[in-house]
């Protein structure tokens, strides 16, 4: 008898997303995470004791799934004061983070069909941090060529110094 007054609460009043942004960012997880566990499936898996290089993803992936279905789970059960409501685009800071992103690889390697030679570590992560830094409202030059200048001191010391990797640290002068 019980079970038919639920069925019957739920047949008149469907299901609502309390919180829309656990919601979302839970899809979001489910997503990336499936993504991953896809992409590792084509590597050997292995087992426990001897792990294969799909080992890692395959299980970061279905983690990130199953955290995501527990993040929608929660949405749609737990009931928040604000409802968490989605806002508008944001579309400046979304733009300069991902022309940001693109920016870097293509000052960093170069792109030879587009006659762009490569720029190097450094100018590559100014570029980076100062095109990221527009996307605030409270964007000061100085405060951001202060954090370029320990971002590019940071990345060539931990990646050219310390692991010794060959990446260009700055362009080719014309003439040298």
């Amino acid at each position: 008898m019980h079970a038919r007054c639920l069925l019957r609460a739920a047949e008149k009043e469907p299901m609502h997303i309390k919180n829309q942004k656990d919601f979302f960012a839970g899809l979001l997880f489910i997503v990336a995470g499936l993504g991953f566990a896809f992409g590792a499936s084509g590597y050997t898996v292995g087992e426990a004791a001897r792990m294969g290089p799909g080992y890692f993803p395959l299980l970061l992936g279905i983690l990130l799934a199953i955290l995501g279905g527990i993040m929608v789970f929660k949405s749609l059960v737990v009931e928040t004061l604000s409802g968490e409501r989605i806002g508008a685009w944001a579309f400046k800071p979304l733009v300069c983070v991902i022309g940001a992103n693109l920016l870097f690889g293509i000052l960093l390697g170069g792109v030879a069909r587009l006659g762009i030679p490569p720029m190097g570590l450094i100018v590559a992560v100014y570029a980076l941090t100062i095109v990221a830094a527009r996307a605030s409202a409270q964007f000061k030059w100085r405060e951001v060529l202060v954090l370029a200048t320990l971002l590019a001191a940071g990345s060539w010391a931990t990646f050219v110094w310390a692991l010794g990797l060959a990446i260009r640290v700055w362009p080719d002068w014309p003439g040298a």
